[in-house]
């Protein structure tokens, strides 16, 4: 039996969520958009509601909420229907701070939780992505080599987000022989580290545009053993890129639901040549595959979340829910243009904008963690 009946503090989160994202996020995402710059003010309100950090034991100063993958993919859907870029850099934290809870050690969470348990914004990210066209993370360039009881990190990562600000970065790099996410361990990497250096640049991207997003270079850059993410034990790559797509998807269903509900009311009230663009067969079943494609999303996300949740392997649920969603964001995207015609193209509307931020979700990776 499949039941996603939530609980109490999943709805309210949902609520408080929502309730962001139409009051804080949405009216000034063009503006974001336009002027490449998120405003500080709203990242900081976000992390007083405790969007981000929610899931930090109280232990280490945290709330101490339940670390919950289903309750991640929640806020990522709201917050992503409220604009995919202010959602993506308020969310941005979680790839350091999930893995952290996920696979640390109790030295590692006692030292560097805390850091992230305020009401203020503080910026952390992680460095996943490299510059190869076929990047892909079972066969990572970044090396991270043991000499002594220290590592040494040497490759490139691009778009990294709040790479030029951020207090930590977790790097994922290569540390045993042949391939597979089974060779990959995770490094804390303070602002500042020796060998790392931040190209000063923002990239410039097709979509979330206002979201900070530097190329960092590691040049035997030496972390010491204690900042080997699981000391000895290390992480489970499998889990961890896991939750970086599902986290992600997440963000491109909310989007799908902004596109989708920004087009029904559109055609019933268009009218052309004496009735409503909404009675044309073309038109209905454009409304019609989006709401089928957005609930198959929707559905096949929060099952790889809930596998996370229980333990269990989700990479299956996982690769299918990302693929799935990758195939049908831009498609949804690019129908809402076209069933707004020309305003499509225009700046004045927001699905232009949300074509171009779909099309960056799907070929981004390590941008948030559920």
């Amino acid at each position: 039996m499949i039941t996603f009946e939530l609980s109490k503090e999943q709805n309210l989160i949902i609520k408080s969520s929502k309730e962001f994202a139409s009051g804080e996020i949405k009216e000034i995402a063009r503006d974001c958009d336009e002027e490449d710059k998120i405003p500080q003010k709203v990242l900081d309100k976000a992390w007083e509601v405790g969007l981000a950090n929610a899931g930090i034991p109280e232990q280490y100063e945290g709330i101490g909420m339940d670390r919950s993958s289903v309750t991640n993919v929640l806020i990522g859907e709201e917050l992503g229907y409220g604009c995919a870029t202010l959602a993506t850099a308020i969310l941005a934290p979680t790839a350091f701070i999930h893995p952290i809870i996920d696979f640390g050690t109790d030295d590692q969470k006692k030292k560097y939780l805390p850091l992230y348990a305020g009401e203020k914004f503080e910026s952390a990210s992680m460095a996943l992505h490299e510059p190869q066209h076929t990047f892909d993370p079972t066969d990572m360039k970044t090396t991270a080599v043991q000499k002594g009881s220290d590592w040494v990190l040497n490759g490139t990562k691009r778009l990294v987000p709040f790479a030029a600000t951020a207090k930590h970065m977790l790097v994922v790099a290569k540390s045993g022989q042949g391939t597979g996410l089974s060779t990959l361990d995770a490094f804390i990497v303070p602002k500042g580290a020796k060998g790392m250096t931040i190209n000063g640049a923002n990239e410039r991207k097709v979509g979330l545009k206002a979201l900070p997003c530097n190329t960092v270079t590691f040049t035997d850059c030496v972390v010491p053993a204690a900042d080997k993410l699981g000391r000895d034990k290390g992480i489970d790559g499998r889990r961890l890129i896991n939750t970086l797509r599902v986290g992600n998807a997440a963000l491109s269903v909310g989007v799908c639901k902004a596109v989708l509900d920004t087009c029904v009311p559109y055609v019933q009230e268009r009218i052309s040549f004496g009735k409503p663009i909404g009675k044309k067969q073309i038109i209905a079943i454009y409304i019609a595959k989006m709401h089928k494609e957005i609930e198959a999303m929707r559905w096949m996300v929060w099952k790889a979340a809930s596998q996370l949740d229980q333990g269990t392997d989700a990479t299956k649920a996982a690769t299918l829910a990302r693929h799935w969603v990758n195939k049908c964001a831009v498609q949804i995207a690019d129908d809402g243009v076209q069933i707004f015609g020309g305003h499509g193209y225009i700046r004045d509307f927001p699905l232009e904008m949300w074509l171009r931020n779909t099309r960056t979700l799907t070929v981004l990776e390590g941008m948030i963690a559920a």
